[in-house]
Order: C-alpha cells, then sequence, then structure tokens
C-alpha cells in the first residue's frame, strides 16, 4: 500500500464535493494505470490509500480533479515517486539442465531458479534453502544453502524430489518444487510442430500440441556456440501456445537454440527445438577448401564448415567457382548440407585454381583459394600397362617351362652349357694318329657317358700315382728328338714363362749328373718285372735326393686353373753339363 496526501485546489468550492483521477505505474514501465473515486471532505488537507500493489516496489503517480457536477478537469498534478514496503520473497520459478551420466552412474543436475514472474522488482533474498530427496525415501534428503541463483548437484539414476525457498529479513518464500526424472525414464511427447518468425521488433516462436490438456509449457533459450553454454534463458508460459521476446533482449548475429518443454502438472515432457537469428550478416570468414583424389579429368573438393561464431546467419549453399590456367570460370552450387564435391570433365595436365564461397540470406562470403594440376596418366592406366607387361612376362616363363618339360636336354644345354674338366684330359699324351683315333673314338662313345663325363668330379691323386709318373716321364724321355735336347737355356727359359705350373723348387747348385736308362716306348711298367721296377724308381729318387733341401729354392704359386686337377713334376737332366746348359723337362699326368 502507498498513502498519497495532497492538498485541494484554493479555487474549488468549499461546499463542492471534487472527482479524482490517480494515475500511477511501476517505475520501469510505460503503462499507467488509473484510479477513480470523490471526495466530500472540505478539509484542505486530504489522504488517499492505494492498495494491492507490489511490495517493495517504486511507483510514479499524479493526480487531478474536477467538480462532481462539471465536466472540465483540473491539469495533471506533479509526478512523484513512492516505495512500497519490503515483505517477505514472492515467489520462486524453478528449472534444471539434465546433463549426461558420468561414468560412475551419478548424473549432473545444473538447477536455476529466479523471482517468479509479478515478483516485486526491487524484491531482495539473503539467501536460498535447497533440500531434495529420492522419491518415497524422505530419509536421505540432503540440504544446501547458496547465495547464488544456481547450483548443480550430483544425483543417482532414481527419481528425486527438489525443492527451493528464499528468504530475507522479513520471512521465506513459497516453496517452488521440481521433479528430476529417473534415468530411463521414458517422458511423453506432444508438440508436431514449431516454428520461429520475426515481426518489427519482436521474435515470435508458436508451436502445436497434440494434448488438450497440457496448459503449461517451459520455454528455453540460449546461444548456439562452438563450446558449452555457460547461461541458460527460460521463462514460464501459460494457457497459450506462443512465446514472444523483444528483438533488444537477443543479439543480432547470434544463433539461439530455443526449445519448449510440455508442462504437465509435476511431469515434463520431450521438447521440441528450434534455431533463430534475430538479424543476418554475411560470414566473417569463409571455408577451408582442400583437394582430394585428383585424377586426370577429376578433382574431389572437400570444405570445413565455418565456426559458428562465424557464420552470422543460417548457411544456405555453398558455390565451387574453379577456373583453368588463362581459361574460363565455372561455378557450382550445392546445398548447405553437403561438404564435399566431385569436378569432372576436367582437362588432362591442366592447372587449375579454385575457391568455395559460403552464402547466408544477407551475402556470400570466399574461402581459402587453392590451385592443383590433373594428372598426366591415371593411375587406371598405369595398373592396366603393368598388368600387360606382368602378363607378357608370365606367359613367357609358362612357354618356357613348357618347353624345358618336353625338351629339358636342349634347356638344359642351353641353360647350362658343357665344360671341359681339364682333370680328366689325355691330350698331353696324345701325338699325331694317336690324337686322331682318340679323339674319333670320343665322338663315337655312348651319349649317355658323355652327359655323365659333362659333369666336372673332384679328383684326388691315386696311391700309387708316383709310380705311374715315372714310368709315364720315362716312355716320354724316349720319345723326345735330339733337336729337342739341344736348344739353347734362352729358349728353356722363355718356355718356363709360359708354363701354367712351375715346380715349387729351383736348384742353385752346380748340376749333377744322372743318367736315366733309355727305354722303348712300347714298355709299361706292368710289364717289367717288379723287381726290376722297383730298382728304377730307388735310381730316380736317390738322383733327386741327394741334391738335398739346400739346392731348393721356392718359386712362384700354381696356376689355379690347374691347382686341383694337374699335378706337374719338373725334372733336371744334367748330361756334360760342364759344356751344355742345365735342362727343364715338365711332365703333367691328369
Amino acid at each position: 500500500m502507498l498513502q498519497i496526501k495532497w492538498i485541494r485546489p484554493v479555487l474549488a468550492p468549499h461546499s463542492s464535493t471534487l472527482k479524482y483521477t490517480l494515475r500511477f505505474r511501476t517505475i520501469n514501465s510505460a503503462y499507467w494505470m488509473e484510479v477513480n473515486f470523490t471526495k466530500e471532505d472540505i478539509d484542505r488537507d486530504e489522504t488517499y490509500n492505494l492498495t494491492e500493489l507490489q511490495a517493495f516496489t517504486e511507483y510514479v503517480m499524479t493526480l487531478r480533479c474536477a467538480p462532481a457536477e462539471s465536466m472540465f478537469w483540473s491539469g495533471w498534478s506533479q509526478e512523484k515517486v513512492g516505495t512500497t514496503e519490503e515483505e517477505a520473497p514472492y515467489g520462486l520459478d524453478l528449472w534444471r539442465v539434465l546433463k549426461p551420466a558420468m561414468v560412475d552412474g551419478r548424473r549432473p543436475v545444473q538447477l536455476m531458479w529466479k523471482k517468479a514472474t509479478g515478483a516485486p522488482v526491487l524484491e531482495k533474498a539473503l539467501g536460498y534453502n535447497i533440500w531434495y530427496f529420492p522419491e518415497n525415501n524422505t530419509n536421505l534428503t540432503e540440504t544446501v544453502n547458496t547465495t547464488n541463483q544456481t547450483h548443480e548437484l550430483y544425483l543417482g539414476g532414481k527419481t528425486y524430489w527438489v525443492y527451493v525457498v528464499s528468504y530475507n529479513s522479513l520471512g521465506e518464500s513459497p516453496v517452488a518444487t521440481l521433479r528430476i526424472p529417473a534415468l530411463n525414464e521414458k517422458t511423453f511427447q506432444c508438440i508436431e510442430a514449431m516454428q520461429a518468425c520475426l515481426t518489427q521488433d519482436q521474435l515470435v516462436v508458436e508451436w502445436q500440441s497434440s494434448a488438450p490438456e497440457v496448459d503449461t509449457w517451459m520455454v528455453e533459450w540460449f546461444p548456439d556456440v562452438d563450446s558449452e553454454p555457460s547461461s541458460f534463458s527460460w521463462e514460464s508460459v501459460s494457457q497459450a501456445r506462443n512465446w514472444t521476446i523483444q528483438k533488444d533482449e537477443l543479439k543480432p548475429l547470434w544463433c539461439y537454440n530455443i526449445s519448449v518443454y510440455p508442462v504437465l502438472r509435476d511431469r515434463v515432457g520431450q521438447p521440441y527445438s528450434t534455431q533463430a537469428y534475430v538479424q543476418e550478416g554475411i560470414p566473417s570468414a569463409g571455408p577451408v577448401t582442400q583437394a582430394d583424389s585428383i585424377g586426370v579429368k577429376t578433382v574431389t573438393i572437400t570444405w570445413k564448415e565455418i565456426p559458428k561464431s562465424k557464420r552470422n546467419g543460417f548457411i544456405k549453399n555453398y558455390t565451387i567457382f574453379y577456373q583453368a590456367e588463362d581459361g574460363k570460370e565455372f561455378s557450382k552450387t550445392v546445398n548447405s548440407n553437403i561438404l564435399q564435391y566431385r569436378l569432372e570433365s576436367l582437362t588432362r595436365r591442366t592447372s587449375y585454381s579454385l575457391q568455395v564461397m559460403a552464402s547466408t540470406n544477407a551475402g556470400g562470403t570466399n574461402g581459402t583459394k587453392i590451385n592443383f594440376k590433373t594428372l598426366s596418366i591415371s593411375v587406371l592406366e598405369i595398373f592396366f600397362i603393368t598388368s600387360l607387361v606382368g602378363g607378357g612376362f608370365l606367359i613367357l616363363i609358362m612357354l618356357t617351362v613348357a618347353y624345358g618339360l618336353k625338351k629339358p636336354n636342349k634347356l638344359k644345354h642351353l641353360c647350362w652349357p658343357d665344360v671341359p674338366n681339364p682333370a680328366e684330359s689325355s691330350i698331353a699324351t696324345w701325338r699325331g694318329d694317336d690324337f686322331k683315333d682318340k679323339l674319333n673314338l670320343k665322338e663315337s662313345d655312348d651319349p649317355v657317358n658323355m652327359e655323365e663325363d659333362q659333369v666336372l668330379k673332384p679328383y684326388s691323386a691315386p696311391t700309387d700315382f708316383i709310380d705311374k709318373l715315372v714310368v709315364n716321364f720315362e716312355n716320354f724321355l724316349e720319345e723326345v728328338s735330339t733337336e729337342e735336347l739341344g736348344k739353347s737355356q734362352e729358349n728353356i727359359l722363355k718356355e718356363e714363362k709360359n708354363k701354367h705350373v712351375t715346380s715349387p723348387y729351383c736348384l742353385h747348385h752346380p748340376p749333377i749328373s744322372t743318367e736315366i736308362p733309355q727305354r722303348k716306348p712300347q714298355q709299361l711298367c706292368s710289364r717289367i718285372p717288379e723287381g726290376t721296377c722297383s730298382e728304377t724308381k730307388e735310381q730316380l729318387f736317390s738322383s733327386v735326393q741327394s741334391l738335398g733341401p739346400d739346392h731348393l729354392c721356392e718359386e712362384g704359386e700354381p696356376n689355379p686353373y690347374l691347382k686341383n686337377s694337374v699335378t706337374t713334376r719338373e725334372f733336371v737332366c744334367l748330361k756334360n753339363f760342364k759344356t751344355k746348359p742345365k735342362e727343364k723337362f715338365s711332365v703333367a699326368v691328369a
């Protein structure tokens, strides 16, 4: 209540009754309210009690008067401001935001409250008391006291009841109650459609419901940003299916998520959501573009969405501008939900420049400009050529294998030609007709044995190698002509350089004559009596051993080609060593 006092106008007759009109409004409102009353008192000072006002609220008021029988009113008095007395808080509007459950099963629930609709503007609360408990189990009640208008609870998966009151020095407000549904509880859905439209200075949201019994709605809105919103706004609507907000209360170029929750007694249904801008503009930045899967005549263009804070409106479409080097520019327009497009019919081995433009109702902004060059040959063509070459090689290998299986000897001879084995050669002992006879004999041998002879086999000296060596050497001396024995020492030295294998020893002392008895060529050691053959061996060994180790010196290393197949012995024939030079004879036994 406010008591208004004023002084009766001086010109008003004392005996007449005056009628009054009192006009008043809250200090932050532009709408006036009026009260009419009459006064029959003739006192100069008069009063009037203005009741049914809000507590702790500032009001602006003015007054005018007129005689009861007159139609002419006085002017309005000077405006005066008065404040009603403070009382206990009027009440609270309570709401919640349910967040996903955590790993341990607890649910974060953010409680929010504000002064109830119609509460005094100047109402102040000293604090808020919160208590909550599981449904049908008040023994687990927990109490929280806070001075903020928001608080986060961690509840289990069951249904909970939450109560909140505000208090000041004059008392407490009525209790605000809210039911938190269980984690697996199914909520009802009754909103079928919703739309947001802009008028001259308002944003209007309208919705349609299939449940006529629902007459209370909770409207929730908050900015749509890339991160989690820090604050929520909400408002309760009753007996209506639309909601209006002034444009000045929302930020331009910001997208707002607006959700409407049906409320039936203590249960809250599923929300229906939409997005709206109170003012749109061109995007602050364009999309970031890149070229992928570049081919001979095609390329795939991908781009990223513009961050929500830089869109400044709803993206209607994307336009792709591309141009060949020194060529004509082309464009392709796609819907806003497409972030990838494949360009075709490009020119082989050509450089292109490309950029993507994002457009809203207010205009468009180009993104980053990129360059790419189409290929001169595609991966499919490379694969086709490789397949042809590989298939040709495979067919060639198969034909070669088939030829080898059909004619293995020819293939073997082609891949592994015959290499003669020097260890099995006896050409050193052939002369004249004997060479021709043995050559003919070799060609007429069994082809099966020829193949076996072509294989190189390791050779090991037999135990009677020395005996055969002596016999062959004696036969060789009988066949050597006297002209060869008379060659000069210089020719002998030149022939020594051409030997494949030289004697590991040489003589440094004066030559000692060793006479070897002559034998006929047709005589063999096997035909000589055993005693005579042994005497000849002993005579030969005694001649060599009589030189002693001091008369020998090491010569060059043996020829590696004949190292394992030819055994060489060098003998020194000393006849008339005083007048004739030293002569060497080498015998090779295979």
